[in-house]
């Protein structure tokens, strides 16, 4: 669990920890100039591959879910599509991030979204014995084994 007594714990850590899921809280420092994964991983002194970006997508047929996949990876949106059931997907605007899932860009966490929303972890995140994802607020990551993840966000994988 968190380490650290001066690290605020967040509502996605509250969860996991309910659900007795190991974790530790890992701070880093923000740059709100540049909130990409590159800097994340640079600041936590990881390999880009392992720090898991969380997006929010829009099917045109079965409304909103999510993709998490590694940072030095972009998302195909013709994948997104075919594993949601969709015919197209997009990338939801971020003006509908925060009413939609309670997070704001950059701190956007898989775990304690306002509603569930299926989701999908790259496939790559089983090659690891712990990945980074965001703990739901920018400056803090959670460092977890993802199957722990996976399974408490009941996802699916992909490439199927």
């Amino acid at each position: 669990m968190a380490t650290d007594k001066h690290i605020q714990k967040t509502n996605a850590a509250r969860l996991l920890e309910q659900a007795g899921i190991p974790f530790e809280l890992i701070p880093y420092e923000v740059d709100e100039n540049d909130l990409a994964a590159s800097h994340i991983a640079e600041q936590l002194n990881e390999p880009l591959e392992m720090v898991f970006k969380t997006l929010v997508l829009r099917g045109d047929r079965n409304g909103l879910f999510v993709c998490v996949m590694p940072g030095d990876m972009e998302v195909d949106l013709k994948v997104a599509a075919r594993i949601s059931g969709n015919k197209s997907a997009a990338m939801i605007h971020l003006k509908e991030l925060l009413p939609e899932t309670g997070y704001i860009r950059g701190g956007c966490s898989p775990v304690g979204m306002k509603k569930p929303l299926p989701t999908f972890f790259h496939e790559s995140a089983l090659l690891y014995d712990y990945i980074y994802v965001s703990a739901g607020v920018r400056g803090l990551q959670f460092k977890i084994k993802p199957e722990d993840l996976i399974d408490f966000v009941g996802a699916g994988i992909y490439p199927l």
